[in-house]
């Protein structure tokens, strides 16, 4: 009875354990690849770019409004579905005629049906003339088309808003990375500025004076991280909440690097690949095939019909063809109005054109800029800074500077480098905006 019992016990105990272990398989399987890891997850800029492709909850219903305008290909192209109908006439109501024994001597029920009412059967089918079916499914995949470069051109400048993003929370923990260096090193300014204030080699004006400015130092630290702590909340909630992890981070280089490209070549290649362009064009398509669809819609249609009728005991059959005169309404407006749609796609067409060329040579010349400042500070004015900062500190340290100089250099030096990261960011932002104007991100 015992070794039952514990046999039964260790049936029981391997089922549970295979059951927990298809359970924490079932969970490991269904848990997005980024919660699997252990430890923070960090992305580099592809890696967000794609993430907003695949997550963004306002993208993936945008990219629904193509499958719609596919689902109204399906209606467009629909036949038209044929008519039943059928009667039966002369049915007697109340008191029946052949109860009545001075008319109808013995006649039956089913004598009556026969031969003093009528009963029809009959179909019909309308004929559309003129290639209504193949016009308005054909402006149906135009419209498609446009549907479909609208969403392609949501997703490049979204794709842009994505690197901006991305490019703010470098920035923050670029900016971050300095303050705490700067408050590193300024607190060992007033450690040893306490060592000699306490010596009687300093005034207490000044040693207070230098241990005030430690708290700007504190204060750049507190909201750099806060800036950061708000840009990766801001890029999270672009690439899709759900997608990365609370303790997610960014990865890659915030640097300069060169990024030689021409104007000519980035104008030509815009004009073969942005979407809203192609939108444009394509538009125009539409409405030459929504003009050839009004027209085909003012040729009247044919509705043809025959049925079988059953008339006091005479079987008889009857076919009947239908069409309106096109005397007064011949879909003239309609034709009217589509040209004229022909007409403004045309011209918004052109606006497309010129707004694509615009776009091109304003993020150009803004990379041209930007590319000058960052180069401006990487050809010396960093180093000028730090080495004048590191003059001052040492001059005033041996007596022979003042503390409002040091002060004064120290200011100077957060200020260059904070300004070279800013410069540095809009410049990778302007790469990026170039490629947006451009509608590709593969350049050189």
């Amino acid at each position: 009875m015992k070794l039952k019992f514990q046999n039964r016990f260790l049936d029981n105990f391997v089922i549970a354990l295979v059951a927990s272990g298809m359970i924490l398989a079932c969970t490991w399987a269904t848990t997005p690849a980024f919660a699997q890891t252990t430890g923070p997850v960090r992305i580099t800029l592809d890696d967000a770019i794609q993430l907003f492709l695949t997550h963004n909850h306002n993208l993936i219903a945008l990219r629904d409004t193509i499958d719609q305008s596919k689902d109204l290909e399906i209606t467009a192209g629909l036949k038209p579905n044929p008519d039943f109908f059928t009667d039966w006439e002369y049915l007697p109501l109340g008191s029946p005629a052949w109860q009545n024994p001075d008319l109808y001597q013995g006649e039956s029920v089913a004598t009556y049906l026969k031969d003093s009412t009528e009963g029809d059967l009959g179909l019909s089918y309308l004929i559309e003339r003129g290639g209504k079916r193949r016009d308005r499914l054909q402006n149906a995949k135009d419209n498609t088309a446009v549907t479909t470069s609208l969403v392609g051109d949501n997703e490049r400048t979204e794709t842009f808003q994505v690197a901006t993003l991305f490019f703010n929370v470098q920035l923050a923990e670029s900016t971050l990375d300095l303050a705490n260096q700067d408050l590193a090193s300024y607190q060992k300014t007033v450690d040893l500025s306490e060592i000699t204030y306490k010596a009687g080699g300093m005034s207490e004006g000044d040693f207070l004076m230098i241990k005030l400015q430690l708290l700007q130092f504190q204060a750049d630290v507190a909201q750099a991280i806060q800036m950061r702590v708000q840009a990766l909340s801001d890029l999270r909630n672009m690439l899709g909440y759900e997608s990365v992890p609370a303790n997610y981070d960014v990865a890659g280089d915030f640097d300069y690097a060169q990024f030689k490209v021409n104007l000519e070549d980035l104008q030509l290649k815009a004009l073969q690949l942005r979407p809203d362009y192609k939108a444009a064009q394509q538009s125009v398509t539409a409405a030459q095939s929504g003009y050839k669809l009004a027209k085909a819609d003012g040729v009247q249609d044919l509705t043809v019909s025959g049925n079988y009728s059953h008339v006091n005991g005479i079987n008889a059959a009857t076919f009947l063809l239908s069409i309106p005169l096109a005397v007064h309404d011949r879909n003239q407006g309609e034709i009217a109005r589509t040209n004229s749609v022909i007409a403004m796609s045309q011209e918004q067409d052109k606006a497309a054109n010129e707004q694509v060329l615009t776009d091109v040579n304003d993020a150009y010349q803004n990379l041209v800029a930007n590319d000058v400042v960052v180069a401006l500070y990487k050809s010396g004015y960093l180093d000028m800074a730090k080495r004048d900062l590191d003059i001052n500190e040492y001059s005033y340290q041996h007596g022979s500077a003042s503390l409002l100089d040091f002060l004064e250099a120290e200011r100077t030096y957060r200020a260059t480098e904070l300004a070279y990261r800013q410069a540095l960011a809009s410049w990778l932002q302007s790469v990026e905006q170039v490629k947006e104007a451009v509608g590709t991100r593969s350049l050189p």
